[in-house]
């Protein structure tokens, strides 16, 4: 038996072609040489407290619950959790198995499928990149609100006084002092995208302490990342608890979350409330960022993602119900308070009317029942069942003050933290304190997002580029820093509409392409049956069928229908924002103009433009390689034999050689997930005349 020598050289490989990876033609009793020195988690809390930490966000607080309340409470919930196990963790658990079995980022791990592939990974880097410039403008914010919280009583608490007038600020008593300290105190803000105004110089120095608490916990990869996750991950959940515990006690808490859980089943015959569910399922989990590809890569092959899928899932969507539960209590105190106020307001204009005119007017209407001058003496039912019995008799100036028109206006975003939270904690005894947990929640429900949409973005690229792997700080304090210079078009006066067109159009329609594509290259390129192959090898038991049909209809179809969805709204509704008015010191809906559309499509351009990139340059290169073989004549020292995986638990027959190889073998001409040291390759003899030559086991 003639023994042929190992492929070393890359002119050796290059014969192999672009569905094959270097990596396979190491040597097999190496288990993974391009591993070897790969960090890797202390322990599995380390690695689950960091992949909850990235899924669980600030879209859990603020994004989940006005969604579960705007579109039928818990029959939202309901449709949320069936489009969480048939889509989000069939996907999730694609992407965790992938970045587990190649220990690659996201760039390496479709690349390993195909080199035409690799332009996805770029892809998922840019919108990372996208993410991480506004992301760290929130935790500014936070960082900002949480060093005003050192005071008492808390700077939002009373309108200003102006100096030259001698009377409350304008602005202010149009609106709330919460919406003023927000708008002008914090943003300073234009009244349009259109008028950029001066840097915000307070906002510019939050941003750089950001990207610097950043940078400082990435310096050294997830040695160092880690151990911050402790805190920034769990600190949250201790917070949110405590709020929760503190809310069930206001007048008004039962009421949130009554409003919050009532199901309104007519809602899933709405389309959009089903575009609306599957957004917030593919944003909750971060499928497409690659953070949990990255994530995963540093995991022990062996490791069991899918339980990790279904426990990272299933925490998720448990912190969505808990923060929905303590935003509600919150807003329900709010929502009662104002309407209380409300109450007092109006019964003073009857006890004004009741000076003036006879009483006999007043008690025609059933009023002797009604204090008019003890407000606290009367319920809001009460009001609202007089009211609604002679409200035509009492002219414009005396209103309804319903709690379920409060609690129906809604708050979603940047609204419910700065604005309603604020609010409310101003009227909580102790209120600096409860202020400052709030934010430092924020700051650390931020942080932890960041960590992993950073990983995203530097761990594709160390694994790909070797010298910026020999790098890693260098890469990572550059990357910070450009990102702190081209975040500085957030802090200026007109910012926030900024904030605004990055979080609504800068990777929705991105991240829903990359998932198409990340989910066609599992299912249809690799297939998901030796993918399944390559699962059962890595945990020792085969997920179930289930997962093979999900994958291949179920999950694209449904990424297509969204994609769909997101296509259609853009085009027949132009994209608007939300601006604030200085003048009328109220919200108004602005469209954006057409620099500001064009910077739109740009950003979407951009985002997407790697993946047909990638795949033209593969395409040319492979080309190219084809010319240069056929002008210098085939080698038969290079083709006379092709390399087809083997089952692990199989031995290599001696004889095989004298079997005709069947048609099937070309389609085993790719690459397999798992790396070196789970599987073994045969040599094929690829010609009949060579009979007498035995095939050697690499």
């Amino acid at each position: 038996m003639t023994e042929k020598p190992p492929l070393d050289s890359s002119e050796d490989r290059a014969w192999l072609g672009e569905g094959h990876s270097e990596t396979q033609l190491a040597d097999v009793n190496g288990a993974d040489e391009a591993g070897d020195d790969r960090p890797a988690w202390d322990s599995k809390i380390q690695y689950v407290l960091a992949q909850v930490g990235f899924s669980v966000g600030l879209g859990n607080v603020w994004r989940f619950p006005y969604l579960c309340h705007q579109n039928g409470g818990g029959a939202f919930m309901l449709l949320y959790v069936f489009l969480l196990l048939i889509v989000g963790v069939p996907l999730f658990f694609m992407e965790l198995a992938a970045g587990q079995s190649i220990r690659q980022g996201s760039i390496g791990v479709w690349k390993h499928i195909s080199p035409k592939l690799a332009g996805i990974g770029y892809s998922s880097c840019i919108v990372c990149f996208y993410v991480g410039l506004y992301y760290n403008v929130i935790i500014a914010w936070s960082l900002f609100y949480m060093g005003n919280s050192f005071q008492y009583p808390l700077p939002w608490e009373q309108c200003p006084i102006d100096v030259t007038t001698n009377d409350t600020v304008k602005e202010c008593a149009g609106s709330s002092p919460t919406s003023y300290f927000w708008f002008r105190k914090a943003l300073n803000i234009t009244n349009s995208i259109e008028e950029s105004g001066e840097f915000n110089s307070i906002m510019t120095g939050c941003l750089l302490a950001a990207w610097t608490i950043v940078s400082l916990a990435m310096i050294k990869g997830i040695k160092s990342s880690a151990k911050v996750m402790y805190f920034s991950s769990v600190f949250p959940y201790v917070v949110l608890f405590i709020f929760l515990i503190r809310g069930l006690m206001l007048d008004g808490a039962i009421d949130g979350i009554t409003f919050m859980f009532y199901p309104k089943l007519e809602i899933w015959g709405n389309v959009q409330v089903w575009r609306q569910a599957a957004t917030q399922v593919f944003f909750a989990l971060g499928l497409g960022y690659g953070s949990v590809i990255a994530y995963s890569s540093y995991n022990p092959v062996h490791n069991n993602c899918h339980r990790d899928a279904l426990m990272v899932s299933g925490i998720n969507f448990m912190t969505s119900v808990l923060a929905s539960m303590v935003v509600f209590v919150v807003l329900g105190f709010r929502a009662k308070n104002i309407a209380e106020r409300c109450v007092a307001e109006n019964l003073g204009l009857l006890n004004l009317m009741m000076s003036q005119e006879s009483n006999q007017p007043l008690v025609k209407l059933g009023w002797p029942w009604i204090s008019t001058t003890d407000p606290s003496t009367v319920a809001l039912a009460d009001y609202r069942q007089w009211y609604s019995q002679h409200s035509s008799m009492m002219g414009p100036n005396i209103t309804d003050c319903s709690l379920e028109e409060e609690m129906n206006k809604g708050v979603e975003g940047t609204g419910l933290a700065f604005i309603a939270f604020t609010e409310v904690m101003a009227l909580f005894p102790a209120s600096p304190f409860w202020s400052t947990l709030f934010f430092l929640m924020l700051l650390n429900l931020g942080l932890s997002t960041m960590f992993g949409t950073m990983q995203g973005i530097l761990t594709p690229l160390m694994d790909n580029f070797s010298i910026l792997g020999r790098h890693r700080t260098l890469l990572t304090v550059s990357s910070c820093g450009l990102g702190f210079l081209i975040g500085l078009v957030f802090t200026q006066r007109s910012g926030n509409y900024f904030v605004t067109m990055f979080d609504d159009y800068s990777a929705t329609l991105p991240l829903v392409i990359v998932v198409i594509f990340e989910t066609i290259s599992v299912a249809w390129v690799y297939g998901t049956d030796r993918f399944l192959d390559d699962i059962e090898v890595m945990l020792n038991w085969r997920p179930p069928v289930v997962y093979k049909y999900l994958w291949k209809y179920v999950c694209l179809l449904a990424m297509v229908g969204l994609l769909a969805a997101s296509l259609l709204r853009m085009v027949f509704k132009r994209p608007t924002y939300t601006a604030w008015n200085q003048n009328t010191a109220s919200e108004m809906t602005l469209e954006y103009p057409g620099w500001a559309l064009a910077m739109i499509i740009i950003l979407l351009v951009f985002a997407c433009l790697p993946m047909p990139i990638g795949y033209i340059i593969s395409m040319v290169k492979t080309h190219r390689g084809r010319d240069g073989r056929s002008e210098e004549g085939d080698s038969p020292e290079v083709h006379r034999e092709l390399y087809t995986k083997c089952s692990s638990i199989e031995q290599l027959d001696p004889d095989s050689h004298h079997r005709d190889a069947p048609e099937e073998d070309s389609a085993l001409l790719r690459p397999v997930f798992l790396p070196l040291g789970h599987e073994l390759y045969q040599l094929l003899p690829q010609q009949e005349d060579e009979d007498e030559e035995q095939d050697t086991g690499v």
